[in-house]
């Protein structure tokens, strides 16, 4: 069988040889190539010079095309805020200002960057079609509504249900578009990814989220594909109501518990994916730390059939080629599988013993610490850090924003320090006040108040 073979027979749930391996290279593959994430994602040439070198040196059985959740809002009206290391972040939502749906401009696959997106699936079908699946990676609908209303969304979701079916649906209206003009590419997997579906509770999910979700499902699976819902974040409370949906396939990332996720995609007749960590093994880690966290996956997923094993999300730009390398060889050799088995567990010498943390009760001010992947390029970070800047200005007292990003050592130290649960996390004068969830702005002023009464 080829890695794609094996891939697309993983993905439909059937037993396979060995796991498939996909990294997902967004980003990462302008470093490939030597340019930032503003240069590569703005070229078709860079983009399939980037995946080539990708493919021959990761040895994938599948790969994204593009890991940018930002390609239809930018049609839509959204201005973005462009980065060296991320992909662009969203920086303006026209549905906050008064617009409504009918005045958004119209969408067109023929708009905006797609086309360039579009012109390099192509060559890359025609140069690894074949033997590597291409994945083509859709905005998911929870995530564009809140690009067109910001997290507004999430309120109406309590304040204004009856608008919100309306803008979700509408998403997915425009993830079909988008899943159409994908196939007719070339492109062998849909993936609807939707990071803010880990913000949100199960209800909300099964009430809103899932129905336009499983419109787009049906729509890929008439035109003769596969699916996978990919939600970065801590996805854990919505693992069983993302399995009620019609996806073929579930892939989440390091903060949620794999053998939890096989047991339930199993009950499912789910295939599913991940989880290697992002930062701390293939960022900041070595080799062994990167075939360590691969023995973990899999052994997590144990003997079910349909496992994928995949990084937690879009790689970062800096990622190490060796890490990623040491992996692949290890999905395809079951020496080197049984090698990295006996390797000694890893001692963790680093107490960050240098980074210090605030005595918060002297501060003159509250201090909101929120833990981020990095706002630039994960949008429920994005979101998140929004929420807090936007609660200390409304709150009345003097309150201080200050972003810890663990991509870097220093944001690790804080999130150990600060004992941090989730990514992303609110942190309130030291202590962990939302983990993985993005507050009501009520909530996050109650809690500035009761923080500045303790001082």
């Amino acid at each position: 069988m080829t890695g794609k073979e094996i891939l697309m027979a993983a993905l439909r749930g059937s037993k396979t040889p060995r796991a498939p391996w996909v990294p997902f290279v967004g980003v990462h593959g302008g470093s490939l190539i030597g340019l930032d994430a503003t240069a590569y994602l703005q070229s078709a040439d860079a983009i399939v010079s980037a995946l080539k070198q990708a493919r021959d040196l990761y040895q994938p059985d599948g790969l994204p095309v593009v890991f940018d959740l930002q390609l239809e809002a930018e049609v839509l009206g959204c201005q973005l805020a462009w980065a060296r290391e991320t992909p662009p972040s969203v920086s303006s939502h026209p549905l906050q200002s008064g617009c409504d749906l009918s005045q958004l401009p119209a969408f067109s696959t023929e708009k905006g960057r797609i086309p360039l997106v579009l012109e390099a699936v192509r060559r890359l079908k025609t140069e690894m079609g074949d033997a590597v699946a291409l994945y083509g990676l859709l905005t998911g609908p929870l995530t564009l509504a809140l690009h067109l209303r910001g997290d507004e969304v999430l309120l109406d979701m309590f304040d204004d249900e009856d608008s919100v079916p309306e803008l979700l649906d509408y998403c997915a209206g425009i993830a079909c578009q988008m899943a159409d003009a994908y196939l007719d590419a070339g492109v062998d997997v849909i993936a609807v990814v939707d990071p803010m579906i880990s913000q949100i509770g199960p209800g909300h999910f099964s009430t809103y989220v899932a129905p336009p979700n499983n419109r787009i499902f049906d729509h890929v699976r008439a035109r003769g594909a596969l699916s996978s819902l990919f939600v970065c974040g801590n996805a854990t409370r919505n693992l069983e109501a993302m399995a009620a949906t019609r996806c073929d396939n579930i892939s989440v990332d390091e903060n949620v518990d794999m053998a939890a996720l096989a047991r339930i995609a199993a009950a499912a007749g789910k295939s599913f994916g991940g989880n290697l960590q992002l930062t701390v093994v293939l960022l900041l880690g070595d080799e062994n730390d990167a075939r360590r966290d691969a023995v973990r996956c899999l052994d997590q997923a144990g003997s079910s059939p349909g496992f994928v094993l995949a990084p937690g999300c879009d790689l970062p730009f800096a990622v190490k080629p060796e890490n990623l390398q040491a992996v692949a060889s290890l999905v395809r050799d079951p020496y080197q599988l049984q090698v990295a088995r006996n390797l000694p567990a890893k001692v963790d010498s680093d107490d960050f013993a240098d980074i210090e943390i605030p005595d918060y009760s002297a501060e003159l001010a509250v201090i909101v610490d929120v833990v981020t992947l990095d706002s630039a390029g994960c949008a429920p970070c994005a979101y998140t850090v929004k929420a807090a800047q936007e609660a200390a200005s409304a709150y009345g007292g003097a309150a201080e924003v200050r972003e810890h990003k663990i991509t870097g050592r220093d944001g690790l130290g804080y999130m150990k320090k600060l004992q941090v649960t989730a990514i992303p996390s609110i942190c309130v004068d030291g202590r962990e006040a939302f983990a993985s969830i993005i507050p009501d702005r009520k909530d996050l002023i109650a809690a500035l108040r009761c923080a500045a009464d303790r001082k």
